[in-house]
């Protein structure tokens, strides 16, 4: 028999599976049992994508024209629309020879980090993060430092926090924004403050996960990579996915330095090679219609956003709600609950809860631990009003059944 430990990578032996994609599969598996399962565990719109781009896409494969391989950094004329988008919406200058297309977000940023890193290089992540950030820079070699944003400062990383942060070791540094769980959004003048410590620091990337940008909840929005005196040191990651109800798509990108894009674009070419040609095309259309033709689903958010707050202050006191600016989940600390039992099984901590409720509520959550914050879980308001108010219903029984 193989002996599995002497043929896998040392790389990946240790490599967990997503906790967002675990709890969805499980949620999936179970509703394939006709149990009535409620998933609030995953981070993708409920909308269908815009018709609009549909029919971009079919007018694309009608035409005959993209059917052979694209150009492996993406097509000319969706880098033309991302220069003015970065220009337009974000006030960054930068030239198609610094954009990438990747297939998804999640590739621009895996690209980015094997561009970067060597053994042992560290790499600060502001906590909570998204739970693919620490085994994406492990599987490239570094050393993820985990730095936590304070509760009472809406989960967000200080400046003076990185700046102790930072070692001869640190290679880069990544944050999302709006957040990916919290829903925090760093303002200009946070930003601001945090480019004063990187100026001090010639040699440190910091990439910028701006994938939520668009859901956002203030009505302002600054990107770091709009700081001329550290542009040369920012990669500004965005896509689809998200604010276009794109997921499936896969169509991200991303911005950087001349020199690193060309790296990227190397490793890209040998790895994966191009986004899909249809998708791309798709991408073109969405740029030029912009961000205002997707402006109801930013509002249907923010509406189950206050429904789901509403309900958690009148009906659910015990657990603390830090008011999300974006993205479109609730990151609350239910610590209070931990060391409760309800007779039979007693809750420790945030992933015994998670899964407490997706058996006795049969609702979907993720534990915030995946996130790097373990006294939260996270709550996915892409949903419906009534799948949302029938799942804290749900919720709201089984944990008052808690002791």
């Amino acid at each position: 028999m193989i002996e599995t430990n002497n043929i896998l990578s040392n790389r990946v032996i240790n490599l967990k599976a997503s906790a967002t994609f675990a709890m969805s599969q499980k949620a999936r598996s179970m509703k394939a049992q006709g149990i009535d399962i409620i998933d609030l565990s995953v981070g993708e719109p409920d909308f269908k994508t815009p018709n609009y781009i549909q029919t971009a896409a079919k007018e694309a494969i009608e035409s005959g024209k993209y059917f052979g391989y694209p150009p492996a950094a993406g097509y000319k004329e969706l880098k033309e629309e991302i220069v003015k988008k970065f220009r337009n919406e974000n006030n960054i200058n930068c030239e198609i020879d610094q954009i990438i297309v990747t297939n998804g977000a999640k590739q621009a940023l895996s690209d980015s980090f094997f561009c970067l890193l060597n053994p042992g290089d560290e790499v600060i992540i502001f906590a909570p993060y998204w739970v693919s950030y620490t085994a994406m820079v492990e599987i490239a070699g570094g050393k993820p430092i985990i730095v936590q944003g304070s509760s009472s400062n809406n989960y967000k990383v200080t400046a003076q926090q990185l700046e102790n942060a930072i070692t001869s070791k640190t290679k880069a540094i990544i944050y999302s924004s709006p957040c990916n769980p919290s829903g925090s959004v760093f303002t200009k003048n946070e930003l601001l403050e945090i480019s004063e410590v990187l100026l001090k620091h010639k040699n440190i990337i910091t990439i910028a996960d701006e994938i939520y940008e668009h859901i956002n909840f203030t009505g302002e929005y600054f990107s770091l990579g709009s700081i001329d005196t550290i542009e040369d040191r920012v990669i500004t990651i965005n896509g689809f996915s998200k604010a276009f109800a794109m997921t499936g798509w896969r169509l991200g990108y991303l911005a950087a330095p001349k020199f690193i894009a060309k790296t990227i674009s190397n490793l890209h070419g040998q790895i994966s090679f191009g986004a899909s040609t249809i998708s791309q095309r798709a991408g073109i259309s969405a740029l030029k219609a912009g961000k205002e033709k997707v402006k109801y689903m930013i509002d249907a958010y923010k509406e189950r956003r206050n429904i789901l707050i509403d309900y958690f202050n009148e009906h659910l006191p015990n657990i603390k709600i830090s008011k999300p600016d974006g993205a479109f989940y609730l990151f609350p600390d239910i610590s209070f609950y931990f060391g409760k039992t309800d007779g039979e099984q007693t809750i420790n901590n945030s992933t015994e809860l998670s899964y407490y409720i997706l058996e006795k509520a049969k609702v979907a959550l993720v534990s915030g631990e995946t996130f790097g914050y373990k006294n939260c879980i996270r709550i996915s308001f892409a949903a419906s009003k009534q799948d949302l108010i029938e799942a804290m219903n749900r919720i709201k029984d089984v944990l008052l059944k808690l002791k």
